[in-house]
């Protein structure tokens, strides 16, 4: 599920999603990639510019993003995040 370009992996229960845990920042990512290969340009930008936003005052990103709350959530910091951000700003800009 999305929420404001922040997607979630699933539902775990009848919790609300940002109860039972924080946005998947590398979804949001990858999401931002496919819209990318898809030639959906404006939205591979919107995904990506509302995913890099939700670091932490470091610079650092953790697996999980609580938009409620707006901080990172999960491990911390995240190396598969950090990577596939940098392979989306490549992708974006070519």
């Amino acid at each position: 599920m999305a929420d404001d370009h922040f997607l979630y992996r699933f539902r775990h229960d009848e919790r609300p999603l940002e109860e039972a845990e924080g946005t998947f920042l590398l979804c949001g990512f990858v999401m931002a990639l496919a819209e990318h290969q898809q030639g959906r340009t404006v939205e591979a930008f919107r995904w990506f510019e509302r995913n890099r936003g939700a670091c932490g005052g470091s610079g650092l990103y953790a697996e999980e993003f609580d938009i409620v709350q707006r901080r990172l959530r999960g491990n911390l910091p995240q190396a598969f995040v950090h990577a596939v951000l940098r392979e989306t700003a490549a992708r974006l800009g070519e």
